[in-house]
């Protein structure tokens, strides 16, 4: 029999009173939606400035409203980006950390404390100037490296430190 709870953010996969042992769920900073959304218009505005421009001089006024392409994926672009952000999450249990996203295909992954090899906090320019960071967990085996994007640079160090003292006290019992 399967159960009748939708998946998604009500969904069985989230901590309630139906499922005690599930952990609390921790979303992302909300500032990474317009520092995305900030890339996207920073890539797709020139594109379309550039292409319209290119199109009129080459081929005449016509054939430049092809350029409204960039813009309709910019368009497009604008909602993906908040079911995007909506759906990256961290969850910490006694054991591992799970990092779940994505809005078509959801994927989590599980990445057990004493197999943590590297635990990293990183902050290029644009995540500095929206005050975010991201955590980037090192494993022996690639495929359960994991990235938490958009964390408050406090948060980031302080899941740094547990997930590291935690590795630390794992790995010691192996």
């Amino acid at each position: 029999m399967t159960d009748p709870t939708p998946a998604g953010p009500a969904g069985p996969d989230r901590a309630g009173p139906d499922h005690p042992e599930d952990p609390a769920w921790r979303g992302v900073e909300r500032a990474l939606l317009p520092l995305r959304r900030l890339v996207l218009l920073g890539v797709l505005l020139p594109l379309a400035v550039a292409l319209g421009a290119l199109l009129w001089l080459t081929a005449g006024p016509v054939w430049a409203l092809f350029a409204l392409v960039p813009l309709a994926l910019a368009g497009w672009g604008w909602g993906a980006l908040a079911r995007n952000w909506h759906s990256w999450r961290y969850a910490e249990r006694a054991d591992d950390l799970l990092v779940s996203r994505g809005v078509l295909w959801r994927e989590t992954t599980v990445v057990p404390y004493g197999r943590m090899q590297l635990v990293e906090v990183t902050s290029g320019p644009l995540e500095r100037r929206y005050g975010l960071a991201r955590l980037q967990l090192h494993t022996a085996a690639a495929t359960t490296d994991a990235t938490i994007p958009g964390l408050a640079p406090t948060e980031a160090e302080r899941l740094r430190d547990r997930l590291t003292e935690l590795g630390e006290a794992r790995s010691a019992g192996l």
